[in-house]
Formats: C-alpha cells, sequence, structure tokens
C-alpha cells in the first residue's frame, strides 16, 4: 500500500501543467491554461489547468482530477502505476507500507472495504489453481492462462461457508456491507457465490469492487453479481473497463457487449477494447463515461428478441448523451452467436469485418421506426411521428437533431418545420438574439460557496466551528473536508484534497465547485468571502432557531418555554437588534 502522505507529498512536488504538457499542448489564457480536451472531440479548448491549484477542469465533457487522475484517464494507467510514472518522472521512489500484521487486524474496528475485496480476490484466485473442474471449464471456453491472470479470473468452490478461511472473524460486517456473504432471518451467514467461475469487477484504479460469477455448467442464475454496495453500483460500473482503457486510447473505439465471458473471450482473440454492462441495461451514466474515453461507441448484440430490446434501450439512454461529432453504432451477431461464440467460431478478422459493416446510431433508429409501422397509410405515418416525438425531443446534440428531424419529416410526408411545429420544440438557429443573450445565474447557496472557499483554500477548514452541523449534500461535504483538514499536518492543497475524494460520495460536488472556482482569480479575497459566508450562515442558523421559539411560544407566551428557551430566545433577540 503506499502511504497517503506520499501521494500528498508527490502533489505538492509537480506541477500539473508540466505533466499534461508532456500529452496536451496548453496555451496560457488568464491565470489558467486552456487546450482541446484529450477525452473528448471539440474545436474550441474547454480543458482548463489551473496551476495554482494543480487541478483541470473540462467545461465540455465534465473530466476533472489532479496529476494523478490525469495519467490514469490519458494513459490508462491504475492508480498505482499512475503514482509510481509520476514519481519516477519527479526522481523520487514510492514507499510501500507493510500490511498490518495479523494481530492488529483483528482490532481494527471498520476494515477497509477495499481489502476485503482484494482478500476475497486473492482467494478465489487460489482455489481456481484447485479445482479442475473450474480450469477445465475455461480451457473449453479456449481462455489462456494469461488472459485468466490479467481479469484475475477465480473460482468460488462448493460450500456454504468457504470464506471464512480467507477471514478470521466470518461474522465481520464488512463482509455483509461487500455483499460477500449473505445473512438469512435467522442471522445464519453464508457465501452468496458458490460453485461459479469469479469474474472481478474492478474500478479506474485497479481496486475490486465486486464480482460476478457463472456457474460452469447449467443452473439458475447463469450469472450472479455482487449487490449494490457502498463500493459497488452495477449502473455506474463497467466490467473490464480498467483492462480496455489503453486499447480504448489506441483503437480509438470501444465495443459493449452483454456478457463476462464476451469481453474475456474478445481479449483472448485480440479484440481488447471490449467492456460489458453488470446485469443492467446501458445507463446515461455508462454513455457520459465511455463518450469521455473516445469518440467512437460500438454496441454489439445477440440477434434475438433479447438481444433487439436490449440495442433499444441502449439507443434511448445513448441519444440524449450525444455529442456532435461523436459516432455511435449497433452491431447485431446472426442466430444463436454472441461475441464468444462468434469470435471462437469465425475469429477476429471475421468479428472485426461484422463491427465495419454496423449501422450508425441514426440508420438504427430510422430502420426500427420504419419496421414498427405502414408508412403506406396516413395512420402509419401518424404512428411514426408518435414514436419518433421522446427520441427526437432527447437529442441534444445540435446537427444530429437536425438531421434526423429532416429524415423523420420527409418518411412522414411533412416538412421540417411542420414536424418541429407538431413537438413544440425550436427550430435549429431560431431566435440568434435570445440564443445569445446570458442566462441569470441561478443563486448560490451559502453552504456551496463555503464549499468552493475550502477547495479554493483548504486550511480555511480548520476555521469551521467543531459542533456546527448543518444538513444536506453540500454539508455533508464540508465536514467531510472539515475532519480531513484537520488530520492532516502543515499546510494542504487543493490537489491534495482533491484527490483524497476521488471515487467518494463528494467527488460528483467538488467536480462541479472546482468548475466554478476556475473563473475566481487569483486576487480574489477567499479569506474575507469566507469570514462572510460563516457570518451569513450563522445569522440563518439563528433565524431559523428564533422562528422555532417563536412557534412554541405562539399563544403560550413566554409561559411555553422552560428556562433555558427562554434564556436563548432573549440572547437571540439582543443579538439581532446588534445586527
Amino acid at each position: 500500500m503506499i502511504p497517503k502522505n506520499f501521494i500528498h507529498d508527490l502533489l505538492n512536488r509537480l506541477d500539473i501543467v508540466d505533466v499534461i504538457e508532456r500529452y496536451v499542448p496548453l496555451k496560457k489564457a488568464g491565470a489558467n491554461y486552456v487546450a482541446c480536451c484529450p477525452f473528448h472531440n471539440e474545436k474550441s479548448p474547454s480543458f482548463t489547468v489551473s496551476q495554482n491549484k494543480q487541478f483541470y477542469h473540462c467545461f465540455g465533457c465534465g473530466a476533472h482530477g489532479t496529476a494523478i487522475g490525469f495519467v490514469m484517464e490519458h494513459g490508462g494507467l491504475g492508480f498505482v502505476d499512475a503514482v509510481e510514472e509520476l514519481a519516477r518522472g519527479a526522481g523520487v521512489t514510492v514507499p510501500r507500507e507493510a500490511p498490518m500484521p495479523e494481530q492488529a487486524q483483528q482490532h481494527k474496528v471498520t476494515p477497509d472495504l477495499y481489502e476485503v475485496m482484494q482478500s476475497a480476490t486473492r482467494y478465489y484466485r487460489d482455489q481456481l489453481k484447485l479445482s479442475s473442474p473450474a480450469i477445465d471449464y475455461l480451457k473449453r471456453r479456449g481462455l489462456s492462462g494469461e488472459v485468466a491472470l490479467r481479469f484475475g479470473i477465480g473460482y468460488a468452490p462448493q460450500g456454504w461457508q468457504n470464506l471464512g478461511i480467507a477471514f478470521a472473524n466470518y461474522q465481520d460486517s464488512s463482509l455483509l456491507e461487500t455483499g460477500l456473504v449473505i445473512e438469512n432471518e435467522d442471522g445464519k451467514r453464508y457465501d452468496r457465490f458458490r460453485d461459479r467461475i469469479m469474474f472481478p469487477i474492478v474500478n479506474a484504479r485497479g481496486q475490486v469492487i465486486g464480482f460476478g460469477g457463472r456457474v460452469l455448467d447449467s443452473g439458475d442464475p447463469k450469472y450472479l453479481n455482487s449487490p449494490e454496495t457502498a463500493l459497488f453500483g452495477k449502473g455506474r460500473e463497467l466490467y473490464g473497463l480498467f483492462q480496455a482503457l489503453k486499447p480504448i486510447r489506441t483503437k480509438r473505439q470501444v465495443l459493449v457487449v452483454e456478457g463476462y465471458m464476451d469481453v474475456v473471450a474478445l481479449a483472448q482473440h485480440g479484440i481488447e477494447y471490449a467492456v460489458a454492462t453488470l446485469g443492467t441495461a446501458t445507463t446515461p451514466y455508462h454513455m457520459q463515461k465511455l463518450l469521455r474515453l473516445t469518440d467512437k461507441v460500438m454496441f454489439c448484440f445477440d440477434g434475438d428478441a433479447a438481444g433487439q430490446r436490449a440495442a433499444w434501450r441502449a439507443m434511448e439512454n445513448a441519444l440524449p448523451q450525444l455529442i456532435d461529432g461523436k459516432n455511435i453504432g449497433f452491431l447485431f451477431l446472426p442466430s444463436r452467436h454472441d461475441p464468444d461464440s462468434f469470435v471462437r467460431e469465425h475469429g477476429t478478422a471475421a468479428f472485426e469485418k461484422l463491427l465495419q459493416e454496423a449501422l450508425p446510431l441514426s440508420s438504427y433508429v430510422l430502420r426500427e421506426l420504419s419496421t414498427q409501422v405502414d408508412l403506406r397509410t396516413q395512420e402509419g405515418r401518424t404512428a411514426l411521428l408518435q414514436l419518433a416525438k421522446p427520441l427526437l425531443t432527447a437529442i441534444s446534440a445540435p446537427t444530429t437533431a437536425l438531421l434526423l428531424r429532416k429524415e423523420v419529416a420527409a418518411l412522414a410526408g411533412i416538412t421540417q418545420a411542420e414536424l418541429e411545429a407538431l413537438y413544440a420544440i425550436k427550430p435549429i438557429g431560431a431566435s440568434p438574439r435570445r440564443a445569445l443573450q446570458k442566462a441569470a445565474r441561478p443563486v448560490v447557496s451559502n453552504l456551496r460557496v463555503l464549499l468552493r472557499c475550502l477547495l479554493f483554500q483548504p486550511d480555511l477548514a480548520r476555521e469551521l466551528p467543531e459542533n456546527w452541523m448543518p444538513v444536506g449534500a453540500e454539508a455533508a461535504a464540508i465536514i467531510a473536508l472539515a475532519e480531513w483538514s484537520r488530520m492532516q499536518e502543515g499546510a494542504v492543497s487543493s490537489a491534495a484534497m482533491i484527490q483524497n475524494f476521488q471515487g467518494t460520495l463528494h467527488e460528483s460536488l467538488l467536480a462541479a465547485e472546482q468548475a466554478e472556482i476556475m473563473q475566481w482569480g487569483e486576487t480574489f479575497n477567499v479569506v474575507a468571502e469566507f469570514h462572510d459566508v460563516l457570518t451569513r450562515l450563522r445569522n440563518e442558523q439563528r433565524n431559523q432557531q428564533l422562528q422555532v421559539l417563536h412557534a412554541k411560544m405562539h399563544g403560550a407566551g413566554m409561559k411555553g418555554l422552560d428556562e433555558q428557551e427562554r434564556s436563548l430566545y432573549l440572547q437571540l433577540l439582543q443579538r439581532s437588534e446588534l445586527k
């Protein structure tokens, strides 16, 4: 394990501008540096790097992070590899913390959930070496030991409490929190995965966050996934993405399939840029993640009815996320084939030839709409317009939206203007004067301003009242930042703070605020803003307390309050008068 203080020291030693310029040419723009984003296709620069704060943010696709995050995302590296690469460039050696002694481990109150998942992974991999049936199964599926090792494939043996071998305390709450065990109504525990090939699901840092288990031969369910946990949300993760990051960058495309074995079998045959959804339809979050990685996303589905339904759901979720210049395609395999069986039977070249013939998203949409109606009749054309409306109104990419409106209007035998009037949508390019008017900025809450101050100058977190307990998402992030800051020695940098909260529940909120403080100049008096907003928050809290006390004494006068409340009420009134 890499000590956390080394991560902070490394970030303080690095200059993010120097790091990013090894890959992307930057141009000075005021206090920051800008470039066309390396993570999505754009013509004008929206990728912004703050040298003072040592983080980057793309206002186009939302990519954000520190020097470590940039090297991970751009180079397709895991967290450890990215740290080691940056450390080599800085001329320092990455230290390692020795694992805690077994006795000390037993006294840990809350074991690190990532450590728990890693221990389970090692156990399953060791069990694979001991199971001839599991090894034979993988060999029959054409997998080499090298590919099995690359994906960390293991085996969960038969039996009810085998994980008791890997964990000294089978009753530890962390085994429930990670979904490795199940507890029945009587409080009895047993392993979730039994007699299954185990596929570790890995996050962008290379940490195991969940598992997929496949039965060896027949049985239900065929695939069993980890449940939703603090580490794992199936609607946000993609199997094989960590292993596929470099090939995706090299090939400039990603292939989305439906199963673990599809990903592994394709990798075995040299198609290493495939990922799989985890027993769920493709979600908007999946689309955002993939479109940030590459300009070309290809979906591959079985040709049966289930594959057609999955393709339609993927298309519905892709349309709102679509960006002009991005390409999305759909490949339907011949009957009775999935990617695994097709590539094993016909080979890599045949599969990639099919991929080149995949339907573009627009062609797929028009084909599916046309086959559902009879365009020779007025009723059929009316039905077409009804079916197309939710799809066409969901597209935010202007060029794609314009072209599809033209196509659908032509199929229905009406003009584009008539279609837009029917759908009550504004024509592309209409009202240029109004479009150029600057939209009014939303009112920002005091808590949100306080959060920005802490990101801009993290040391201010130590000045927050320790007994202060506001509520809400912003408040939870502020409290987490304050608690973390008080535990650090010496000055705390914005980059160290941001890096520490990568992968947590607060990441998306902090990312949004990073974008906002990019607009603050280096001469901005953040200390004065911090104290002003604290004063406003105290006034808000005092007014809320007064309202509560007013409501309690309503109808009963001062007699409705106890002695302590009367004293507080008078104090609050006095402060209001002095304000």
